[in-house]
């Protein structure tokens, strides 16, 4: 694909999915609050005609009154607005951007063969099962004996997370393991909407306008999938920014590290959850965020023991040598490098100007991450990377 039009393409999806993905987001928050503030009714004749709570707000300069029937009214309104678009078109720019990215471009961005040896389909073909597989077993597990413990069911729901966390990162690039592992958890929060929710909605509407007593198991279920979907939102969130910072995707405990940062987010949101019911334990917070001090910790870079060389002592032309020979092909004005119609985030390594502007970003994307070059396309040695350390350590001279 021209490169050009790949760049194009990947602009207006992203900012298509993010655009869909805060309606639904926020949309999606905002239900949870609103359940969790519902107060019982005041008046009897709300009581009497079905009103299981309600709650006051004042925004933008207005005061909105908010109701939520036990089941349904007795007679359904003639306009009734859905939730679903926001939903479905958040799980289709996604796709696109999956596709496009890192399906189309599975040797560059997908595929690190000092992971895993992997033809392009064998590995668009482990991405696709991994996502679909990851509804089928969530959606059977709801559906069994079990998904009536909610506790016993959360615990087995994150031991499976985790092994998929494993498995992704042992497969895939850290980028591609970290984004398909957050498509697979969006997958679930859409199919959630389209298998689950929107149809027991539906049902209930439809007993309505039959004159039949709707069966209140639908809104239970539904109420429970929207619960899910609210734990599983920091952590999908995270995916999606996770490709901008190798020094988790790229680190060798990488899989580990989602795992942490997906039990971090899901404790957060938790707290949040039980804080908009009234008095909440600070556990859940607490235990997200001694997480992700923990893990502040445990990523930090080990201190470099090496006497750091003077910069006369630096073979700078030769340092200027790899880093055209290995990072320039896609880092240049006019990239090379095929798929490449503009430097990947504007960064340019054509002079020893650029080249020491950007060496704190190469000692973390190609020395301690190596990250870079995805999938090391351009078969960077480690004595290679071992030199740039040295000439970043002793200040990146240019000279």
């Amino acid at each position: 694909m021209d490169g050009y039009l790949l760049e194009w393409l990947n602009l207006l999806g992203r900012w298509a999915h993010m655009i869909v993905g805060i309606a639904w987001i926020g949309a999606s928050f905002y239900f949870i609050w609103l359940d969790n503030h519902l107060q019982p009714p005041r008046s009897i004749a709300d009581r009497d005609r079905g009103v299981g709570g309600e709650v006051w707000s004042v925004h933008g300069g207005g005061f909105y009154h908010a109701q939520k029937y036990v089941v349904a009214p007795e007679v359904l309104p003639e306009t009734l607005h859905w939730f679903k678009w926001e939903a479905y078109t958040t799980w289709i720019s996604g796709m696109f951007m999956l596709v496009l990215i890192y399906w189309w471009g599975a040797e560059v961005a997908l595929i690190d063969p000092q992971v895993q040896e992997l033809g392009q389909w064998q590995a668009i073909g482990i991405g696709a099962a991994f996502i679909a597989g990851g509804w089928l077993v969530y959606d059977g597990l709801c559906r069994s004996g079990l998904g009536k413990d909610e506790l016993l069911l959360g615990l087995i729901l994150f031991a499976l997370t985790s092994f998929a966390a494993w498995g992704l990162c042992h497969l895939f690039s850290g980028r591609g393991a970290f984004i398909h592992y957050g498509a697979m958890l969006g997958t679930i929060m859409v199919f959630n909407v389209f298998f689950v929710i929107i149809p027991g909605q539906r049902e209930l509407v439809i007993a309505k306008q039959q004159g039949r007593a709707p069966d209140p198991s639908h809104g239970l279920k539904g109420r429970q999938r929207s619960v899910h979907n609210t734990y599983f939102t920091l952590p999908v969130l995270f995916t999606m920014v996770s490709n901008h910072h190798a020094f988790v995707t790229g680190h060798a405990w990488n899989w580990l590290i989602l795992i942490a940062l997906s039990f971090a987010g899901a404790m957060i949101r938790l707290w949040f959850v039980l804080r908009h019911r009234g008095a909440a334990s600070p556990l859940p917070l607490a235990a997200g965020l001694l997480t992700l001090l923990a893990l502040g910790v445990l990523l930090m870079p080990p201190g470099d023991n090496e006497p750091r060389l003077a910069a006369a002592e630096i073979d700078f032309p030769k340092v200027a040598q790899i880093i055209a020979s290995r990072c320039t092909p896609c880092h240049a004005a006019r990239p090379t490098r095929e798929g490449f119609a503009t430097p990947p985030k504007g960064v340019m390594l054509e002079t020893p100007a650029q080249m020491g502007a950007y060496a704190h970003t190469i000692l973390q994307q190609a020395v301690l991450a190596k990250a870079m070059p995805p999938g090391n396309l351009t078969e960077i040695t480690q004595d290679e990377r071992d030199l740039i350390k040295r000439w970043i350590r002793a200040g990146a001279p240019t000279r």
